[in-house]
């Protein structure tokens, strides 16, 4: 039997077909209870029963307010069923009405709407407040409003500004000055391939080599076949008697060759090639070249007239014409001599001592012959590789620019050479690798007459200098022996012995000091630490000119030590004031107390023997100062070396600023001076191998009746 069909509700919601439709009211007149219908509540909800009186209203699934369920539990009325009534009731059978969701959330609003009278009278308080400034960036002003307090304040600094700069300009105790700041990274650049060097090359053929060449030519054998026979058959080869009897009969040719062989011929051309006579006519030979090339540069190096060529006139030209050529011809050379006036100190290059042997090497030391001044003694290393592997040491003389006399190679880069002057030919050579080798000029070969390398006491470090110093030795005053002293990046000063080999002991290891701090009130003394911690590399030494025994030693960590040869204290004293490597120190020649150092903290330094302090500090370029040289022409100027300008100060002139400064190598870096002994000259060694000889012009010296000595200068200038 088929059950009773459940309830239905219609999309209408209000009405159902007409068979159907039950009257609540009447079911509620009559006191029963329905089987099954829909009723409408108080509030206007439509419910639905089933047959025994259970409200079976369908629940909507979607609630377009997501409060609306929890605002059904939270306020519930009589005519929405609970959550236990729900689930109490089973499935309906009969139709069943739905209504909108739209009415039923729009009768929830209305309920929350309504605020009872006391929620109305209460007091709210709303606070608004700013959030924290989050400040990304802060820079403050360089400007200031005129109205703003400090306004009058700042315009005072200001004003007392602008009169301290307008005091300035021109005072003699206002200097400008560049601070040192620090150097980046330094960068490597390589290159995989050497530069092609392009050369035009050309020769000269006479008539009488074009002859030679076509007689060599015509006398080669022919490789043509031997003509046939008259029978038509081919000639056979002649058998080795008929080759006998043939050469046994000479022709008209061989009879007028020489009898030698063309093998004894080339010995005898080698044997004449080599012969020491033909070297030493082409030695002559090559001089005598040179002396034409650089006829006008040497002789104003020696300042001699400079040669004119004649001038080939014709037999009908007048006497009197002849002397007016000739004295324009004399007063063109002589202008040509003289300088204009006015020009002031300048600079002027007559020629380089450079070959191809030393491109790529750098100029690391010169030095002079003691008994011909004509002779110069140039010490190399190479420059573009990093382990500095290979040297030389070359002789140059005066009467050939272009290729050195002599040429010692060395192993290791050469950084010192020294002439002796008890003995002349002989040559003192140090090497970065701490080797000391003694070469004497006078022979052709290139190995050494002494070396090192099998003495105990070799240096560890490279030889940064050597000099022959000759030493009181004995009770007479005549009794002096030349020893030869050097200082070495290891920290030892020695000297050494010329004896069956070359052997050294030292005359001081110099020690690092620590820097002098100052002792706050209340600290004590650390006990523990002692004021000399370890060797300091040695840079530079310079000997006293009237006392052999008192020198100057220059250090890697900047300080200068006034040392002794003899007696138990070998310091005298230290000198601080160099914040890098000292290069060079030098004593002056007049005012023996006074000497210059040199340094890569871009300055040069004077000081006084009795001062630990410098008196002045010249500083021009931000650059290494690698070399000095007091002139010999005053002992009131000077010269400098830096990377690129070659400086002349003339204390007697300014102590500000140089009288010359010029850029004395276009190819490379400078890095070492000297000055010519006879004549006016200036030699200038740079990283390209070359060595510059260069003439002072205009160069004003200054006399003794004009200003004092050195220390009265300095003493002028308010740094005594």
């Amino acid at each position: 039997m088929q059950g009773p069909r459940p309830p239905r509700a219609w999309p209408g919601g209000s009405r159902a077909p007409s068979s159907r439709r039950t009257s609540t009211a009447s079911l509620a007149s009559l006191g029963k209870a329905p089987r099954s219908g829909a009723h409408v509540g108080s509030q206007g909800a439509l419910q639905v029963f089933d047959e025994e009186g259970k409200n079976v209203t369908p629940q909507p699934l979607f609630h377009p307010d997501p409060n609306a369920a929890r605002q059904e539990k939270t306020h519930g009325s009589s005519t929405s069923p609970s959550k236990a009534a729900l689930d109490e009731t089973e499935p309906a059978e009969g139709p069943a009405l739905s209504w909108s969701a739209g009415q039923q959330q729009q009768q929830e609003e209305e309920e929350e709407a309504a605020l009872s009278e006391a929620e109305l009278e209460q007091r709210v308080e709303v606070l608004l407040a700013e959030t924290d400034t989050l400040w990304m960036l802060h820079l403050p002003p360089a400007l200031l409003s005129t109205e703003a307090q400090e306004a009058p304040r700042v315009l005072e600094r200001n004003k007392i500004y602008a009169e301290i700069c307008e005091a300035k300009i021109g005072s003699e105790y206002f200097e400008e000055k560049i601070v040192q700041t620090i150097s980046g990274a330094a960068k490597t650049k390589e290159v995989q391939c050497e530069t092609i060097n392009v050369a035009e090359k050309g020769t000269m053929v006479t008539p009488w080599d074009l002859g030679d060449s076509l007689d060599a030519s015509g006398t080669e054998p022919a490789e043509a076949e031997p003509p046939e026979s008259p029978a038509g058959k081919s000639s056979k080869s002649p058998t080795a008697e008929e080759q006998g009897e043939a050469g046994a009969v000479p022709s008209a040719t061989e009879s007028a060759a020489p009898a030698s062989s063309p093998e004894e011929q080339e010995c005898h051309s080698g044997a004449i090639l080599t012969s020491a006579k033909l070297q030493q006519d082409l030695v002559v030979m090559e001089r005598i070249l040179m002396e034409n090339i650089f006829q006008p540069k040497l002789a104003v190096y020696r300042q001699i007239p400079v040669l004119i060529e004649p001038v080939v006139t014709s037999d009908t030209e007048e006497e009197g014409d002849e002397e007016d050529d000739d004295e324009e011809e004399e007063e063109a050379a002589e202008a040509a001599e003289s300088p204009a006036e006015g020009a002031g100190p300048r600079l002027e290059l007559l020629w380089s001592y450079g070959c191809d042997l030393t491109r790529g090497h750098s100029v690391s030391s010169m030095a002079w012959n003691k008994a011909n001044p004509d002779l110069l003694a140039v010490g190399y290393r190479e420059f573009l590789s990093r382990d500095q592997r290979k040297g030389l040491a070359c002789c140059w003389s005066l009467k050939n620019p272009m290729w050195p006399e002599r040429i010692f190679r060395c192993e290791h880069g050469v950084t010192a050479v020294d002439f002796s002057l008890a003995r002349p030919h002989l040559l003192a050579v140090g090497t970065a690798s701490g080797r000391v080798a003694i070469y004497d000029v006078r022979s052709r070969q290139d190995s050494a007459l002494l070396d090192s390398s099998a003495s105990l006491n070799k240096h560890k470090g490279p030889v940064w200098q050597l000099r022959w110093v000759e030493q009181n030795r004995g009770a007479a005053a005549g009794d002096k022996e030349e020893r030869l002293m050097c200082i070495s990046g290891d920290g030892r000063v020695t000297q050494w012995f010329i004896q069956q080999r070359l052997d050294c002991s030292d005359v001081m290891q110099i020690k690092r000091t620590e820097s002098e701090k100052k002792k706050l009130p209340g600290e004590r003394e650390r006990k523990s630490e002692g004021p000399i911690s370890q060797q300091a590399a040695g840079m530079c030494f310079d000997f006293h000119p009237e006392d052999a025994d008192i020198f100057l030693a220059g250090t890697e960590e900047g300080h200068i030590y006034c040392c002794s040869c003899s007696g138990k204290e070998q310091i005298l004293g230290t000198y601080r004031g160099h914040e890098g490597p000292v290069y060079k120190v030098a004593w002056n020649p007049t005012s023996t107390n006074m000497f210059l150092s040199c340094s890569a903290d871009w300055s040069i330094l004077l000081w006084h023997r009795d001062s630990h302090s410098p008196l002045l500090t010249f500083t021009s370029v931000t650059a290494f100062v690698h070399d000095i040289k007091w002139t010999p022409r005053s002992a009131l100027m000077f010269a400098a070396v830096n990377e690129k300008r070659v400086e002349i100060w003339d204390l007697s002139v300014s102590i500000f600023d140089p009288v010359l400064s010029c850029a004395a190598s276009p190819e490379g870096n400078l890095s070492s001076l000297l000055f010519a002994r006879n004549a006016e000259c200036l030699l200038l060694g740079d990283s390209s191998g070359q060595v510059g000889v260069w003439q002072l012009h205009s160069l004003a010296v200054p006399s003794t009746d004009q200003v004092g000595s050195l220390y009265d200068i300095v003493a002028s200038a308010g740094a005594l």
